[in-house]
């Protein structure tokens, strides 16, 4: 693994830095979508350009529903990481249990299966990161901004997304600037946060622009075995992008970034452990709650992951025609060490010895041709390709309820391979899986008149999808410290490889109309498709179909009182068909009782739908307001899972009624040239159930979050100082439960759950 880590690590830096200086005085267009607001009144809000349609454009002109966050703004929040947008943004939720993936307007396939697709795309720098486990972005260093666009994508993105797309576009070298920025931080629980950003010119035509950081906390339980905190955390990483424009028609961008990532957070114990364990845990010193975070494992259990990836993108002027094209490598690991039994091995265990080492590669290829804009019809057409290959080796070895050791310190003999299977010689699983996407998208733009336009989407995809399972013999003496035999718990699969081919035609019909010059009344109608795919649970071969949608959104984006207040509302309805649920399922533990496992199952029938909106008000220089907030009504119209399980009528998972934020910004400039900022933020999710039925043990009650940041920079504005505090009312909340087998009710807890205050400096030139 190192080895490989390293070679990626040298090739993307050689890459970035053979570079020779050539000379040219153009800025590139690709530059300016960060570009200079059109509107320079200070007392105006600024104006947000994005680029949901693959060109630059006002978030105000587009008709879709988008949130938008700038990385100004997320850094004045104080969260260090991408999935802490589902604070900021009342759209988006985050599941970290099953499989972990983001959620928008309440729907989302969160999964352990390896070829199941995401129905939130996360595309950073128009790089799809869809490799499984992963996010494809370990800190927030460098961003320019994250776009959420709401409901079915892929008319104009690479890749499908039946749910939304999260697009995160990061700073771009800029050329003839040399600046440096740097951040630290620190804070309780000792919190430390390093951010570095470099930007340098090379000659008068190319640019290099270099970030890093590394982030750690302390976790907020122990382990009282091994006296270790449990939910510790490390993270640390870089990014580096090589500009060049040869000519004013044509320029090039190379990236290269790494990321590693490691945590602590394990379940642990909340309720329903047999009498034995509770006595167990008491006697530690470890006493079982919904708001405990504490274990006695005998084991530490932890979560290591790196991402890397290097991409090119060219853009050139074609005579008036804009030519694109990204291509991309990404290489992903993720390895986890979970075991599950709560106590020293010398007195219970249950699953001593759990785990699970995944690695992914991918090639991605999108190209697409732009026209002009402001003709009678503007158009854009593109073909994607995406080939991702996943292998993951799996251990689950059971003493099925019995301590690993006797009072001896001989350990057992004999253990349960929940990963093998019975009559094969082995004692993990091997599953390896491909997930492949070509397609061809185009849009058409009509501008029928100066204030009304009508733009038509399509996208044909094609994908094979196939996934087999072997069982293989894992030396378990480094891992065991002896030679146990093993037996296996389940059957081997009747069918052990599998592959499913799938076509679709998906499209998007969306009239605008601009009422006003500030005033646009948009609606859409659109569909969308996620691939079939080959599943296996407890060794059995489960297959599942397509994912179809069909969504309708209608809308009004405004601006009133001189650009000083923006008030955007949209309510939309999404019915979806076939679509890909995960659920719990009971499969044998080895020693006669059953253990819960994830699995994916089509629901015939599911419908979200609600009301969006927001507003920001600039009443004073220098003061801004803003708010938003979402009702979403996600549910299953026609879920019936087997004779005795109906989930019909009930709540997605992760998905609450009702969520909003709200924030205050101040700035003023000192006579002396010195400057004050302050901000203040709050955000409240509903209820939701984590667990498909809506069972009551997986209830998470509503909850509010309060975030505070205070500044003075010294005049001239290089040197910053300020106070930071995160969850200020200490609020506290899980984000997971679970029903573990005998284990009974575990939980999961996010480390922003508790109060963070502390400090930190700024400093730019």
């Amino acid at each position: 693994m190192f080895m490989r880590r390293r070679q990626i690590w040298l090739a993307s830096s050689a890459l970035l830095g053979a570079t020779v200086p050539v000379a040219t005085q153009a800025q590139a267009q690709a530059q300016t979508q960060e570009a200079t607001p059109s509107r320079v009144d200070a007392d105006a809000l600024s104006d947000i350009v994005v680029t949901a349609e693959r060109r630059s454009a006002s978030s105000q002109k587009v008709p879709l529903a988008i949130q938008s966050v700038s990385g100004a703004a997320l850094a004045a929040t104080g969260y260090t990481s991408l999935t802490d947008l589902q604070y900021i943004t009342p759209g988006v939720q985050y599941d970290p249990t099953q499989g972990a993936a983001f959620q928008i307007r309440g729907v989302g396939s969160t999964s352990f299966d390896f070829s199941n697709a995401k129905s939130v795309s996360v595309v950073v720098d128009d790089v799809v990161m869809d490799a499984p486990r992963a996010n494809g972005l370990t800190g927030l260093v460098d961003i320019d901004r994250v776009d959420v666009l709401l409901g079915p994508q892929g008319t104009l993105f690479g890749k499908n997304a039946t749910s939304g797309v999260i697009a995160v576009t990061t700073g771009m070298p800029k050329l003839s600037e040399t600046t440096v920025r740097a951040s630290a931080s620190l804070g309780e629980h000792d919190e430390r946060i390093l951010n570095g950003t470099v930007n340098v010119p090379l000659g008068s035509m190319a640019a290099l622009r270099v970030s890093g950081f590394d982030q750690a906390f302390d976790g907020f339980g122990r382990n009282v075995t091994l006296d270790k905190k449990v939910g510790s955390q490390h993270e640390y990483g870089g990014r580096a992008r090589l500009y060049i424009e040869p000519s004013s028609s044509l320029n090039f961008t190379l990236s290269g970034d790494y990321a590693h990532h490691w945590d602590s957070s394990v379940r642990t114990p909340v309720s329903g452990q047999p009498a034995n364990v509770t006595a167990i845990l008491n006697e530690l010193g470890v006493f079982p709650g919904p708001k405990s975070a504490d274990t006695a494992d005998s084991s530490y259990g932890n979560i290591e992951t790196e991402e890397a990836g290097l991409s090119f993108r060219v853009v050139a002027d074609l005579g008036g025609l804009t030519l694109t094209s990204i291509s991309a490598y990404r290489y992903s690991r993720y390895d986890n060490s979970t075991p599950a039994s709560l106590t020293p091995y010398d007195r219970y265990a249950y699953i001593p010895f759990n785990i699970g080492n995944l690695d992914t590669d991918k090639v991605s290829e999108e190209i697409h041709l732009a026209s002009p804009t402001g003709g009678f019809v503007e158009w854009l057409v593109g073909g994607f390709y995406n080939k991702l290959k996943s292998r993951q080796t799996q251990l689950q070895w059971s003493t099925g309820g019995e301590p690993l050791y006797d009072a001896n310190g001989t350990p057992k003999a004999t253990l349960i391979a929940l990963t093998g299977a019975l009559g094969v010689d082995a004692n993990a699983s091997l599953f390896n899986a491909t997930n492949e996407t070509m397609a061809g998208f185009g849009q058409l733009k009509f501008n029928l008149t100066p204030t009304l336009s009508v733009s038509v989407g399509g996208r044909y995809t094609r994908d094979v999808n196939s996934q087999g399972l072997d069982f293989v013999t894992i030396d378990p003496e480094p891992i065991t410290g002896y030679n146990p035999t093993f037996v296996g718990s389940s059957a081997a699969p009747a069918l052990s490889y599998g592959k499913v081919k799938g076509d679709n035609f998906s499209y998007r019909i969306a009239p605008q109309y601009q009422v006003a010059p500030n005033v646009m009344l948009y609606a859409s109608y659109s569909t969308g498709y996620k691939p079939a795919g080959i599943a296996f649970v407890g060794n059995k071969y489960a297959p599942y179909r397509d994912e179809t949608v069909k969504a309708w959104e209608g809308g009004i984006k405004s601006e009133w009182l001189g650009h000083r207040l923006r008030v955007n509302l949209d309510v939309f309805r999404s019915d979806f068909k076939d679509f890909q649920a995960t659920i719990l399922t009971q499969i044998p533990d080895g020693s006669g009782g059953l253990i819960n496992a994830t699995v994916i199952g089509n629901a015939g029938g599911l419908r979200t739908q609600g009301v969006e909106g927001s507003i920001t008000a600039q009443p004073l220089p220098g003061l801004t307001l803003s708010g938003s907030g979402s009702y979403t009504d996600a549910k299953f119209t026609d879920y019936v899972y087997n004779a005795t399980t109906n989930y019909t009528g009930t709540r997605l998972t992760n998905a609450p009624k009702w969520a909003g934020t709200a924030a205050i910004d101040y700035a003023h400039e000192l006579p002396s040239g010195a400057g004050l900022k302050a901000h203040v933020d709050y955000a409240y999710r509903g209820e939701v159930w984590t667990v498909v039925g809506q069972p009551a043990y997986s209830n998470v009650p509503a909850y509010s979050l309060v975030n505070s940041r205070l500044s003075y920079s010294l005049p001239g504005k290089r040197v910053e100082v300020g106070v930071y505090g995160r969850n200020l009312f200490d609020q506290y909340f899980s984000t997971g439960w679970q029903q573990y087998g005998v284990l009974g009710l575990l939980h999961y807890t996010s480390p922003n759950a508790r109060r963070t205050l502390g400090g930190f400096v700024n400093v730019s030139f």
